[in-house]
C-alpha cells in the first residue's frame, strides 16, 4: 500500500534517516518547549459524506487549534495537521519547530521520504504521488524553517502514559470529529483553555453554551 501511494516499499516503514529527529518532549529545555506542537488527524463518515479533521496541541500554552474539511482520509488529516503546525510557527515567527506525531507515515516523510519524492519529481511510476501538492507545500516550507519531528507511541493507557504520551492524547481528542470546535485566535489561548476545562469538567460531551464572541 505504501509503495502504491508513495513509491516506497512496505519494509521501509521504519525511519529512513534520523537526522531530523526531535528529542523526547520531556528532554526539551524549557525555552525550547514553547516551540513544540503535537499533531493528529482523524476521518469519519457523517451521513452520506466523509469528513476529516486535523488538530495541533501546544503543551506550554495548553491550547488546541483545529481545521477540518470534506473528503480525505485519516492519513490526509495527519498531513493537514502538519501544515497547520507550520501555519502556527510561521504566524508566530518561531525560529524553529518541534513536531510530535503518532503517525509513522508523517514521521518517515519528514525524516527522509520527502527528499526521495522531490528527486523523483513527486511521481511514482509516471503518476503523481498521493497528496503531491500538500507534500510539495510542506517541503518548500521546511526549507525556510528548522523543523525536527519525533514519533510518539499512541494509545498508551492513561495510568502508564508519560508526559509525551499524555500530550499526544490531548491532540488525539482535539482531532476527533464532533469535538467542540472553535476557530482560535492564538492571542486568546488562555481563555480557550479555561473554556475547554469548563467543558470537560461539566461532563457535557455533546454541546456547551459559550459566548463565541470572546474567541473572535
Amino acid at each position: 500500500m505504501l509503495e502504491a501511494f508513495f513509491g516506497v516499499a512496505d519494509e521501509e516503514q521504519e525511519p529512513v534517516t534520523r537526522v531530523e529527529e526531535a528529542p523526547p518532549y520531556n528532554q526539551l529545555p524549557a525555552e525550547e518547549a514553547h516551540y513544540a506542537l503535537f499533531t493528529n488527524g482523524s476521518c469519519c463518515v457523517i451521513g452520506m459524506s466523509r469528513r476529516w479533521k486535523a488538530a495541533v496541541w501546544s503543551p506550554t500554552q495548553q491550547v488546541a487549534e483545529a481545521t477540518e474539511g470534506e473528503g480525505g482520509s485519516s492519513q490526509f488529516a495527519e498531513l493537514k495537521a502538519i501544515q497547520l503546525a507550520l501555519d502556527i510557527a510561521e504566524r508566530e515567527k518561531w525560529p524553529r519547530l518541534y513536531l510530535y506525531t503518532d503517525s509513522w507515515m508523517v514521521a518517515n516523510a519528514l525524516w527522509g521520504w520527502l527528499k526521495k519524492w522531490k528527486e523523483a519529481n513527486w511521481q511514482h511510476r509516471g503518476k503523481p504521488i498521493w497528496a503531491a501538492e500538500e507534500w510539495k507545500d510542506i517541503a518548500t516550507r521546511l526549507e525556510k524553517l528548522s523543523v525536527k519531528i519525533r514519533h510518539v507511541d499512541a494509545h498508551v493507557p492513561r495510568s502508564r502514559a508519560n508526559e509525551e504520551q499524555q500530550n499526544n492524547q490531548q491532540v488525539y481528542h482535539a482531532a476527533k470529529i464532533g469535538e467542540l470546535k472553535i476557530d482560535l485566535d492564538w492571542e486568546h489561548k488562555g481563555e480557550l483553555f479555561l473554556a475547554r476545562w469548563a467543558h470537560d469538567a461539566s461532563g457535557h460531551q455533546d454541546t456547551i453554551n459559550l459566548d463565541m464572541n470572546r474567541f473572535c
